[in-house]
């Protein structure tokens, strides 16, 4: 059964290079996204605090291992204590993996116990294709100036063997880098190679 998952989760393995289509130490790309309460968020009105841009796609089985074993909300809550605004972008389109209503959505943050700040939904793939996000997940941190500081995988526990690894024992790059940043250190690793599904763009 363990060979099977190993392959079902090789099968979902993104490659691609470090090349970012977003560059750091410059200006993040605004956006205006409807979240699960059918609020319009603005990336704009968090200028002055740190912001974590998740692409999440709870079908598939990276980001199901990253919430089930509480990896995913142990960063949440990391990001959170330091100041910092978590939004999870969906960019599944509609009659894909990942994309939910926003009933569906929002029982999914309780039955998980996540506590984003904002689920949005982004079902034209728009901002997530400015982003070029890649992967769920694909994490993104912006500053409080609004630069992007930091972009890819969320922590080194990708590539073969992830269903048997130990997600919390893992090097978590969006936690080193946030604590970096409060330190006002440069980020060690400021672009990592994403790994999980690829995202469920409209086509």
């Amino acid at each position: 059964m363990i060979k099977i998952y190993a392959f079902v989760f090789s099968l979902f393995i993104v490659s691609n290079s470090l090349g970012a289509f977003v560059q750091n130490d410059e200006a993040a790309p605004d956006f205006r996204l409807l979240n699960s309460f059918g609020e319009e968020v603005s990336l704009q009105n968090y200028k002055g605090k740190k912001v974590v841009l998740e692409w999440t796609n709870h079908g598939c089985p990276f980001v199901a291992k990253h919430y089930s074993t509480g990896n995913m909300q142990s960063t949440q809550s990391f990001a959170k204590e330091n100041g910092a605004i978590w939004l999870s972008i969906i960019s599944s389109a509609p009659g894909t993996q990942g994309f939910v209503t926003s009933s569906e959505a929002n029982e999914l943050t309780t039955s998980r116990k996540a506590i984003p700040s904002h689920v949005l939904f982004d079902p034209d793939g728009n901002v997530g294709r400015i982003y070029d996000a890649k992967t769920t997940p694909h994490m993104y941190i912006i500053d409080e100036q609004g630069l992007l500081k930091y972009q890819g995988a969320i922590d080194d526990a990708g590539g073969r063997g992830f269903i048997s690894k130990n997600l919390l024992e893992a090097k978590n790059y969006v936690k080193r880098s946030l604590e970096e940043m409060e330190k006002g250190n440069e980020i060690t690793n400021p672009i990592t190679k994403p790994y999980g599904c690829s995202v469920k763009y409209s086509s």
